[in-house]
């Protein structure tokens, strides 16, 4: 093998030009971040997948008449007024991490300062979605989680976009 043909190889894979060669005693140079930054972009906030999620979840809340049902539904059972204080709760205890505890106070990393928080969420949150399992059951039956977890996704996407 050609040592002068490796280190050309070994500068392409690692994005040196070829006039500055490889030296062993400096290996951290700056030259090197700054191509590798360059080269790194952030993501686009909308890609194929969150919008496959918005137009899924538009799609079924349009297919099932899902506000109709939800509307003539709402006073027969009282799993959606349970369901809806716990969605509720839920709901406000991530908001106000987000927009209290991150924005106004500056805490980035509030989920280790105050690390009851999620799972306090997050148990609201299931316990939510079964109590809305629960209460749809009688009209769509087995489809109602499938219906229920895209409208969820369809959400995280949609709020996905705004931060």
């Amino acid at each position: 093998m050609d040592a002068p043909w490796a280190r050309d190889q070994l500068g392409r894979r690692y994005l040196f030009s070829s006039k500055e060669g490889l030296n062993c005693k400096d290996y951290a140079r700056p030259e090197t971040a700054t191509a590798v930054e360059k080269k790194e972009r952030p993501l686009p906030r909308l890609n194929v997948h969150s919008g496959f999620w918005i137009l899924a979840s538009i799609v079924v809340t349009y297919y099932v008449d899902f506000f109709k049902t939800f509307k003539e539904n709402f006073h027969t059972d009282s799993c959606f007024l349970f369901g809806g204080v716990l969605l509720f709760v839920s709901l406000s205890i991530a908001l106000s991490c987000i927009v209290y505890l991150e924005w106004y106070r500056g805490i980035e990393e509030y989920d280790v300062k105050y690390s009851t928080l999620v799972p306090i969420t997050t148990a609201n949150f299931i316990a939510a979605g079964i109590r809305f399992n629960l209460a749809l059951w009688n009209v769509w039956s087995f489809f109602i989680p499938l219906l229920l977890f895209t409208h969820f996704m369809g959400v995280v996407m949609f709020i996905s976009l705004l931060g």
